[in-house]
């Protein structure tokens, strides 16, 4: 079984749900950059009081900064024995994808696998709809899409290069996405 997994997709694909139940079920670390940037702040270390400082101005947490938390969870799970692990919203650009490289080349691991998960746009409107998010109607999930398209589609032909991309279509019940999933890590 692939023990160090990339999830890639549109908003809407399900990556969120399948990646928790995947690191649930194979014991692997679940690195969402949303949820280390929140249990950081939580926890008041030093990384979460400076990502908190940036995101009360209403700003983006720098690339450099979630560099930071990544790496600082990954060690400390490294000093604990080690152990797999899943990333979830990081890389979502390119650029991002070469410093995840560098700083997975520093700690002696790399991305054994990009699971990318595919749903039809139509498909992918609808379930965001269906959260009924005050800040979700159909032309900002129209908009949230095309940007998933400018900057993080490209992430898929840089990994399909490096032969790490195994596409996972993300129709059906979670348990069905989820049995697809198991198929392509092993």
């Amino acid at each position: 079984m692939k023990q160090r997994l990339l999830f890639l997709g549109p908003p809407g694909a399900g990556k969120g749900t399948q990646a928790q139940h995947l690191a649930e079920s194979r014991g692997l670390l679940h690195l969402s950059t949303g949820d280390l940037l929140r249990g950081e702040v939580a926890a008041g270390t030093p990384l979460g009081q400076e990502a908190e400082a940036v995101m009360a101005r209403g700003e983006l947490v720098s690339d450099a900064l979630v560099r930071a938390i990544v790496r600082s969870r990954l060690e400390q799970q490294a000093q604990a024995g080690g152990g797999g692990w899943l990333l979830d919203g990081f890389p979502r650009n390119v650029a991002q994808a070469d410093a995840l490289a560098a700083l997975l080349q520093e700690l002696g691991q790399q991305i054994e696998l990009v699971v990318l998960m595919e749903l039809d746009d139509a498909v992918l409107v609808q379930r965001l709809l269906a959260r009924g998010r005050a800040d979700d109607n159909e032309s900002v999930i129209r908009h949230r899409l095309e940007v998933y398209r400018q900057q993080t589609e490209p992430l898929i032909a840089y990994y399909r290069e490096r032969d790490l991309l195994a596409p996972v279509e993300a129709a059906g019940s979670v348990d069905a996405i989820a049995e697809r999933i198991a198929a392509v890590i092993g």
